[in-house]
């Protein structure tokens, strides 16, 4: 008999969670499908607009590069050059972040060999960014990004309760059959549970770093303290009197001499005497990326964040990428996640026509 009420109890937990964040689940889900090959549609659409570079020799110098943002910079005073992205191949371009607060406003990519301005654009106005945005806070900011981050919790427990409620822990097979020619009911209630079994475990990855990213400051140092990790102190630069800074290309000779494997991707420029050069660098074999901290002034190396070494809390909050984006398999995976996002939509549209066909039983029998 209790076994009998939990499952009841089960069953309503799953029916009123899937009510209450079934249409932003549906729109999170769709939009993280996009978002799963996002750096290739974001790199693909970039190409479109600036063509293929011919490599000339060495790139320039990433310190005379900036030099000839400065007229960009110029017409967004309130804003600032703070980061540049890399690409893999010699025939790509590089990008310069403008940025507000660290928030990506104004993408501006040069040929990294003449320093030519190929192309500018407002990040949040275009395919990725908008997309991002979608996915992340609805369009609607800080109370965007807290609705996502409860939806994602709730989403981490409806996919507990489908787990629960899935029929094939009493007979296996018969948990992933759809029976094609049954009657429409059971072949929506078939198409119901073999999506919601396949997707569940990893609609629960995506909803649980989900929620610990969009309520970071509140989950961060819950995880190191569950894992008897100690957090990272900040690491800053030392102002020295009459020292002028390091360039940026020093800084990135001094990230490779401490961390030779792999390639930069990611370098972030300081904007107030107090921050580093921190550098972003993916290793061979690594899903996530390690990062090297220069102080601007004496060029010393701060700190190494070697993903690989990286101890027991951080490697969780490093694993966090590949499981959200379902990198961790390669493009095996990635494709899997494509599904995994269409899946609240498949799972709202059968789990609706479920509900109708109760209800009219309901009204027959009444």
């Amino acid at each position: 008999m209790k076994v009998k009420r939990l499952r009841s109890l089960t069953f309503y937990l799953h029916r009123y969670i899937r009510l209450a964040v079934g249409l932003i689940l549906v729109i999170v889900g769709l939009t993280g499908s996009i978002l799963v090959f996002r750096e290739e549609i974001d790199h693909f659409l970039l190409l479109q607009r600036t063509g293929t570079i011919v490599p000339q020799g060495n790139p320039l110098p990433i310190q005379t590069l900036l030099e000839t943002l400065q007229p960009l910079a110029a017409k967004h005073p309130n804003l600032t050059i703070s980061a540049v992205s890399f690409y893999p191949k010699p025939t790509d371009p590089i990008r310069f972040w403008l940025t507000d607060n660290g928030r990506w406003e104004i993408a501006a990519t040069l040929n990294p060999y003449t320093g030519k301005l190929l192309d500018t654009y407002n990040f949040w106005t275009s395919f990725s960014g908008f997309f991002y945005s979608l996915h992340y806070e609805l369009l609607a900011g800080e109370i965007g990004l807290k609705i996502v981050g409860i939806v994602a919790l709730l989403t981490f427990v409806l996919s507990f309760t489908g787990l629960i409620l899935w029929p094939g822990w009493r007979k296996l097979m018969a948990g992933f059959k759809i029976k094609w020619n049954a009657h429409p009911k059971r072949v929506n209630f078939d198409i119901h549970k073999v999506v919601g079994m396949i997707a569940a475990v990893f609609l629960a990855m995506t909803a649980f770093t989900g929620f610990c990213w969009n309520f970071y400051d509140v989950t961060v140092p819950i995880i190191y303290a569950a894992t008897f990790t100690p957090e990272p102190t900040a690491v800053v630069s030392t102002p020295i009197a009459h020292q002028t800074p390091i360039t940026p290309d020093v800084a990135l000779l001094k990230a490779n001499a401490a961390l030779p494997e792999g390639r930069v991707t990611y370098l972030g420029l300081p904007t107030k005497p107090e921050d580093t050069y921190s550098i972003s660098k993916k290793l061979p074999n690594e899903n996530g990326n390690s990062f090297v901290y220069i102080d601007r002034y004496s060029g010393k190396v701060l700190r190494v964040d070697d993903s690989p070494q990286a101890k027991l809390g951080d490697r969780i909050l490093n694993s966090f990428t590949p499981l959200h984006y379902g990198t961790f398999g390669g493009l095996l995976t990635r494709i899997l996640y494509v599904f995994v996002g269409l899946a609240p939509t498949i799972l709202l549209i059968t789990g609706f026509v479920m509900w109708r066909y109760r209800r009219r039983v309901k009204g027959n029998s009444m």
